[in-house]
Parts: structure tokens; C-alpha cells; sequence
């Protein structure tokens, strides 16, 4: 398997064997503030996001419909659109017609991949359309510091898209930052902690209860009841729940255990690294940088939900956390919204966030949709524990 990321051109996507296409995206630079030139392991001169735009003859309207038809081409054209997100890690689409989270749902489900259900979810997400929910709807004054997906979690999506429907006036941004570069870097500048991590792994513990726990975040029932009905006894419910922590497939790498208040602690050793598909390039699937910065900003219980260990259970010294953030910091971009852009992140390889916001929480509304790829990241490391695997259907 090769082990370099593959560089493809960014002339004008269109469709093969059609001149004069009716619609075709093309590229366009945005300012340093908000995209940059990736550094190793990537080809010289790859940027990320990939900004694009639709272009159509004589100036005409773009249509919705034909958005979708261009998008489910060019991806039955050998799945040019995910490659171009494997290279890059993040596209942005802007002017396209979307005006609704009905419109978001139509392009988001055009690029052919599986929704993802999300199963131990740490966020109340109410469904908006299919597929489609509100992101994270913390208080704007909350940080979210940059990180894949669900590292929390063994089953994780693939792929990411968000859709502006309003944006804030000053902050409120959406970090973009690469994990194969946090990788790269991680391993010349703090080669100690990727040995250790590569033969130790992560033992991630969430911690779930009846309530929400803080602002914006999820119940117990949420996160794993959708099985439950009103009149099941407390013995059902929990019967229930440890159905659902089974699909994850993890076996003796999960553990969990009961409170007393009818809460629920559960244990993951799960790989911190993780491969690309197709290269082979290793990946700090993470949100260690994450937990270590939002918990110099925030508060409350927040940052005592979910706890990141060495997978032996020693705690992960602070100086590697804080070099990870610091890196992170180096190679990130914040993207500055408009209203009706859409990002598409590849969560193997590329970390978000969210910045604080002025102004009021409903000024910034920014839709998520989640969708599983064909299969899951390779694994990086020692042990029957380094490999994840898709959730089990029931």
C-alpha cells in the first residue's frame, strides 16, 4: 500500500466527457486568516480547505437540483470528491442554493454515503431534516477546541458537513486543522508521547446520567435509550442500554459500570492513532488537545464528563498536552462563516471546533449532518484493541 498522499489537480471539477457542462465547481483562494498550505507529510502546495464555487453558463441561477446531479457525478467519477476530501481534509462549498436544512439534507446525502448513527452521544441533537441536526449548541461563550469526532467513542463517522443558516457578526469561527500534520509533528517534537500512545493507547471514560449534565449536553436515554419505552422497569431500561454499548463491537475493551444514582460510567481503551485508508499514513485521531484547552477555559461539569488516559490507566503528563495544543495552534485556520457556506470535513484526517461568539446564542446557526465511509481507519499500534470497527446493527 503506498504510504504518500496522492496529489490531484484543482482545475474546475466537471463532469468527464462533457465540454460544456451546465454546472461545474471551481476553485477559489480564500484569505491566509482562513486557509493555508498544508505542511509534511502533504504534496507541496495543498491547501486547505479546498474552497469551491458553482459556476454555470451565461450567468444563470444555480439550481439545487442540478447541484445534486453535478455532486452525484463527479463522485460516481471513481468518488473524485472523496479523494479530493482525503487530500485536502476539508472542502468549502459557497454559493450554492441551500436555504434550509431540507436544501442541506438533499446536497449532504448526494455524495452517496451511509448516515451515521450516532450511538453514545455526549449532545442533545435534535433531527432537523433527514440526517440533519443542529451542531453543537453549547452557550456561545464555550469553547470547542479543535478535534475529530466522537475520539471519545468507538464509533465515530467519516465524514462531516456543516451549513451555515446564520453567522455571528464577530467570532463564532470553525477551526480546520489536519491530524496527519498534528501526527508528523507530534512525532519529531514529542516522539515520547506517540511511542507511548502508539503502545498504550487511549482509555477514554464518559460519564452518563439521567440528567443533562450541562448545558447542551445529553441524557443517558439519549445517548443510548432509543430502545426504551415509558413502561419498562428499571431492570428493562438497563438491559436495554448494555444492548446498545454491545454494538459497539469492542468486546473486553469496553467495560462499564452503574451508579448509584442510576448514572452510568463507560470504559474505552481505543487507539489515539489511527491510519489513513488508501496510504497508510498514521493519524492523531484525538480530542486530547481538546479536553486539555477547553479545560483552561471552561467550566462546571463540562470538563469533568470524559476523562483520557494512557490505555493502562496512567494519566498522560500535562507538558505533551500542552505541546499538542500548541501545534495545533500552528497549523489551524479558523473559518470565518457566511451565511449558506458548507464545510465538508474527512474526520479521519481533519479536526474541528467552534469559537466563542459575541452578540446573542441565535446569532450563529450552524447544521450538522454525519455519514459513515465504506470502512474505518487502519490501526497503529500493539494489540486487538488498535483496530475500531463499525457499530453492529441490532
Amino acid at each position: 500500500m503506498a504510504t504518500t498522499v496522492e496529489q490531484l489537480g484543482i482545475n474546475s471539477l466537471k463532469l468527464d466527457g462533457a465540454p460544456s457542462p451546465s454546472l461545474v465547481f471551481e476553485p477559489f483562494d480564500l484569505p491566509s486568516t482562513n486557509q493555508r498550505t498544508l505542511g509534511a507529510p502533504y504534496p507541496a502546495n495543498t491547501v486547505t480547505p479546498l474552497a469551491l464555487r458553482p459556476s454555470v453558463h451565461d450567468n444563470a441561477e444555480v439550481e439545487l437540483d442540478t447541484v445534486v446531479e453535478t455532486i452525484k457525478s463527479l463522485q460516481a467519477q471513481d468518488g473524485i470528491l472523496s479523494k479530493k476530501l482525503a487530500l485536502h481534509g476539508t472542502l468549502l462549498f459557497r454559493g450554492l442554493p441551500i436555504r434550509s436544512a431540507a436544501d442541506f439534507s438533499k446536497f449532504a446525502h448526494a455524495f452517496g454515503y451511509k448516515p451515521h448513527e450516532i450511538i453514545g452521544i455526549v449532545v442533545d441533537r435534535q433531527l432537523l431534516a433527514p440526517n440533519v441536526a443542529p451542531a453543537n449548541e453549547a452557550p456561545k461563550e464555550v469553547l470547542i477546541y479543535n478535534h475529530n469526532e466522537s475520539p471519545q467513542v468507538p464509533h465515530a463517522p467519516e465524514y462531516i458537513f456543516f451549513y451555515s443558516q446564520k453567522a455571528p457578526e464577530k467570532g463564532g469561527e470553525t477551526p480546520i486543522s489536519s491530524s496527519l500534520e498534528l501526527f508528523y509533528r507530534a512525532q519529531q517534537e514529542i516522539p515520547e508521547f506517540i511511542a507511548e500512545l502508539a503502545e498504550k493507547g487511549i482509555l477514554s471514560r464518559v460519564v452518563y446520567k439521567e440528567g443533562k449534565q450541562y448545558e447542551g449536553g445529553s441524557t443517558l436515554q439519549q445517548a443510548f435509550g432509543k430502545e426504551i419505552q415509558d413502561d419498562d422497569d428499571a431492570a428493562t431500561r438497563r438491559s436495554k442500554i448494555e444492548a446498545q454499548i454491545a454494538r459497539y463491537g469492542r468486546g473486553k475493551y469496553t467495560t462499564w459500570e452503574w451508579t448509584d444514582d442510576d448514572g452510568l460510567v463507560l470504559t474505552h481503551r481505543l487507539p489515539g492513532i489511527r491510519t489513513q485508508r488508501g496510504t497508510n499514513l498514521p493519524t492523531l485521531f484525538t480530542g486530547l488537545a481538546a479536553y486539555y484547552r477547553n479545560s483552561q477555559v471552561n467550566s462546571g461539569a463540562r470538563r469533568t464528563v470524559t476523562q483520557q488516559l494512557f490505555g493502562d490507566g496512567s494519566p498522560i503528563p500535562e507538558k505533551f498536552l500542552a505541546r499538542l495544543a500548541e501545534i495545533t495552534d500552528e497549523i489551524r485556520v479558523l473559518h470565518k462563516w457566511q451565511q449558506g457556506d458548507v464545510l465538508v470535513y474527512d474526520n479521519v484526517v481533519s479536526q474541528h471546533g467552534r469559537q466563542p461568539w459575541e452578540g446573542e446564542q441565535a446569532d450563529r446557526v450552524v447544521l450538522a449532518s454525519l455519514f459513515d465511509g465504506d470502512d474505518v481507519p487502519g490501526a497503529y499500534g500493539f494489540g486487538e484493541w488498535a483496530q475500531v470497527v463499525q457499530a453492529l446493527d441490532l
